[in-house]
């Protein structure tokens, strides 16, 4: 192209690559992928090669990344924080190409031995530096633009992973560059709260990092999950560097700060991309992000003899996996029953090729996620895949969404569709007569459920909306009858899962009350069951009809209505009719049913699918005594108090625990209310556990409820 062209071009390319980096590192909402933005940024360093003249000084490839915010106080590199080269080869000829301009710039020759390197993860998150004065953490500052960053340091101070003061002799001065970034699980678990809440949840674990760190309010960012990683050094004052970049690591893990385990030094480019494939192969499991490997000289003597080119160093590179982020067009929405019942709506994708697989489909997790990302049929989106993550539509592209033109007729029609149109985040009405509106309109989940026609239900402040029919819906069916056949419910010994996928397969069974419709001869035509265990299958089923309203209760599998509850609500109401016809105020009169319980009951016997299988249970003879339901609960130390289990403990299984409370007099609630007295818990207790805390519930550990047990 000719000179003018090229300036035409290369102008094009500067701003797009600063709107993108504004969006980014400023407001923390990205409008493109990375993949997309590398494309962008290498075609401007090649027009800027090959026209030296178009090099501007304020061109982004002269710089890392955004500037910093006016409300931050700005920091100052010392020693300027550069990126490192990315190399976009995915494949072992990557390693090999770094190890090849290594040894050319060592002017080493071929039989020379190999270069030693070391190997770590390019973590996906924001990078920053710490500044150590005497041991004491002086002051954080993000990367900005390389050369200057924002003072960040009373939100690092809040990330629990950095040191406030250094272990051992500490120099007077070391400045300690790393990245901040947030696990996946936590993001999980701290976006559960957030919507559960009514806040607004992280995107993703890079965003939320970036977001985190970059708040002005430091208890914002207190209570994101933040974690550390320190990978390299800025400026030092009287401290005498190690010899290699492993050593240099060791020494800032010794310091007490945290250092990926995932490293290695390697002999050469093979056992780079060895390790580059390993991990490449275990990104699902580990439990942070990260987008490729850097490879580095591990001696700090190589690494000052290469040097650096413009803004990044000779001696190091970033080699990505494949991209992890693309952009495709969403086809059509689909709705999707899940096993528990839970409706989640899924873009159907035009085909495209992200994290190292083709992608046809792409989760919108519930109806308010689909809803506040906006997406339509038509839309071009970005779509996201983290190793075996299912993918998720990550933003819509609004400048891209199919449009049609309208016609209004008199002023206040004009005015009312104008402002739909802004509301849904397009341009504006061109003209006092005409305008343009999404082609498609908005997600609505249905109101009834794909897979049976039953109602779609919702509770109160929860973001999952459910199928009602449990008992008939082909998406639950294999769920409720492994449920309805389990010891504690109907106790139906012999029906396992590999023999309730035959029956569904083969059409014998339906609905739980098809159960006692089969006959001996029919189950011992299927494979793997003989004449014996279809007699013993046929006679468990047979006296499986003479139960307790309680067993029944829980076998229908009402959500929220455990085992306890199900007890409760037998023994208040007596009769399974008294049940079934209580409204909410009746039903919340039972001890541990709240609001969120009764409206859960209400919902299961409102469908009409539910109360015929229940017509047809009874019909085929399964019986109780109505009577039993209105025994007292027995007496003991325990009596009249709620106790709820979460996690795992360390020698007591938590039906063991479950039979001890319940034998004391106790009951045991599925869920922590006002009405829980204590919560009992073990390892790897979840939102429960924080739920306690949140209410002043006391808190027992196995030790605890065994005390006070034998102290009763």
């Amino acid at each position: 192209m000719s000179i003018d062209e090229a300036a035409r071009r290369a102008g094009w390319l500067r701003h797009e690559i600063e709107t993108h980096n504004r969006a980014y590192y400023e407001l923390d909402a990205p409008t493109t992928t990375d993949a997309a933005y590398d494309a962008l940024f290498r075609e401007l360093q090649a027009l800027e090669a090959e026209n030296p003249v178009l090099a501007a000084p304020d061109s982004p490839t002269r710089r890392v990344g955004g500037r910093p915010l006016a409300q931050f106080e700005t920091v100052v590199h010392a020693v300027p924080m550069l990126s490192v080269q990315t190399e976009t080869d995915t494949g072992a000829s990557g390693a090999e190409d770094f190890d090849t301009r290594v040894r050319r710039e060592l002017e080493l020759s071929e039989t020379a031995p190999p270069i030693e390197y070391t190997a770590e993860l390019k973590f996906d998150g924001l990078a920053v530096s710490l500044r150590y004065e005497h041991g004491l953490f002086v002051r954080g500052a993000t990367r900005g633009d390389g050369l200057n960053g924002e003072d960040v340091t009373q939100n690092l101070r809040t990330v629990h992973d950095i040191p406030l003061r250094l272990q051992g002799a500490a120099p007077p001065v070391l400045e300690v560059r790393g990245e901040a970034y947030i696990r996946r699980d936590d993001l999980a678990r701290y976006n559960e709260k957030a919507r559960a809440c009514g806040e607004k949840p992280l995107v993703n674990p890079r965003n939320g990092a970036a977001g985190s760190i970059r708040q002005l309010d430091p208890a914002i960012a207190g209570s994101r999950p933040l974690k550390f990683f320190a990978y390299g050094v800025g400026v030092i004052e009287g401290w005498r560097l190690p010899a290699t970049h492993r050593e240099l690591l060791d020494a800032l893990e010794a310091f007490g700060f945290p250092v990926c385990e995932h490293r290695i030094v390697a002999q050469g480019w093979r056992s780079l991309a060895d390790f580059h494939d390993r991990m490449g192969g275990r990104r699902a499991q580990i439990p942070f992000d990260f987008d490729g490997v850097v490879y580095k000289v591990n001696s700090l003597a190589l690494q000052n003899r290469l040097g650096f080119r413009s803004r990044e160093p000779r001696w190091a590179v970033a080699h990505k996996y494949p991209a992890e982020e693309a952009r495709t067009v969403v086809t059509a929405i689909e709705v999707q029953v899940g096993r528990t019942g839970a409706l989640t709506p899924v873009a159907k994708l035009k085909p495209v090729f992200v994290g190292g697989v083709t992608v046809t489909n792409a989760t919108l997790h519930n109806e308010d996620e689909a809803r506040r990302k906006d997406v339509r049929v038509g839309d071009t989106v970005i779509v996201r895949r983290a190793g075996d993550v299912i993918p998720e539509v990550v933003g819509v592209v609004l400048e891209e969404r199919p449009l049609a033109r309208m016609r209004f007729r008199g002023r206040e029609a004009f005015l009312a569709t104008r402002e739909i149109v802004r509301a849904s985040g397009m341009r504006k009405v061109p003209g006092p007569y005409s305008g343009r509106m999404p082609r498609h309109p908005a997600f609505e989940l249905p109101g009834t459920c794909p897979e049976c026609g039953s109602r779609v239900v919702r509770e109160k402040g929860g973001a999952i909306a459910r199928c009602a029919g449990g008992l008939v819906c082909p998406a639950q069916l294999k769920g409720a009858l492994l449920h309805f056949a389990s010891r504690r419910a109907m106790d139906i010994e012999g029906l396992g899962d590999r023999l309730v996928e035959q029956l569904i397969a083969g059409g014998h069974v339906e609905t739980p009350a098809d159960l006692y419709a089969l006959t001996a001869p029919a189950l011992a035509s299927m494979e793997r069951m003989g004449d014996k265990s279809a007699a013993n299958l046929v006679a468990a089923i047979e006296e499986s009809k003479e139960t307790s309203l309680a067993r029944l209760i829980f076998a229908l599998g009402i959500r929220n209505v455990g085992e306890s509850t199900a007890k409760d609500l037998a023994r208040h109401f007596g009769k399974l009719a008294a049940l079934w016809e209580a409204d909410a105020v009746a039903l919340e009169k039972v001890p541990d049913v709240g609001a969120i319980v009764a409206e859960s009951i209400l919902d299961f016997f409102a469908e009409a699918h539910n109360r015929e299988v229940i017509e047809r249970l009874i019909a085929a003879g399964v019986h109780w005594k109505e009577s039993e339901g209105q025994a007292d609960a027995p007496p003991g130390p325990f009596s009249g108090k709620v106790f709820v289990l979460t996690g795992t403990l360390p020698n007591v299984k938590r039906d063991d625990a479950r039979a001890l409370i319940e034998n004391a007099g106790g009951k045991v609630s599925g869920s922590v209310s006002k009405k829980t007295d204590y919560v009992v818990a073990g390892e790897e207790a979840g939102s429960k556990l924080d739920k306690a805390k949140e209410l002043g519930i006391d808190i027992l550990d196995e030790a605890g409820l065994l005390q006070r047990l034998q102290g009763a």
